[in-house]
């Protein structure tokens, strides 16, 4: 039963790949999702520039420039969305959304970031 365990832990902890297809369907949802969980630290265009996000330390990071401190594949970026990020701002909100959803925003990050298409994945 042991290893079974072990198992498990070793897949939460490893980026999984982004399941949900990066189209129009699954942008605009992700965008909604955004707009109520994300903005107010985030700011509206993902600058880290939200009303609720000046008063965080470290500020919220900025969503749409090339830095990714917490890795800047599709799993990494889920897993931050998913788990938060331990000593800042960030929550998780793994038990706010479902997986799909989760996957939504991060394909509006992945539409509204510098050069989408070169973007690591």
């Amino acid at each position: 039963m042991l290893p079974a365990l072990a198992l498990a832990a070793t897949l939460q902890t490893t980026p999984p790949a982004n399941p949900v297809t990066s189209d129009a369907t699954s942008i605009a949802a992700g965008k909604k999702l955004y707009a109520s969980n994300c903005a107010s630290c985030h700011g509206d265009t993902g600058q880290g520039d939200g009303r609720a996000g000046k008063q965080l330390s470290p500020p919220p990071a900025n969503l749409v420039d090339a830095m990714w401190i917490h890795g800047s594949t599709d799993g990494e970026i889920f897993m931050v969305i998913r788990d938060g990020v331990k000593d800042t701002g960030m929550k998780a909100f793994g038990s706010r959304m479902t997986t799909h959803q989760m996957w939504d925003v991060l394909n509006y990050l992945r539409s509204i970031g510098p050069d989408s298409a070169s973007t690591p994945r």
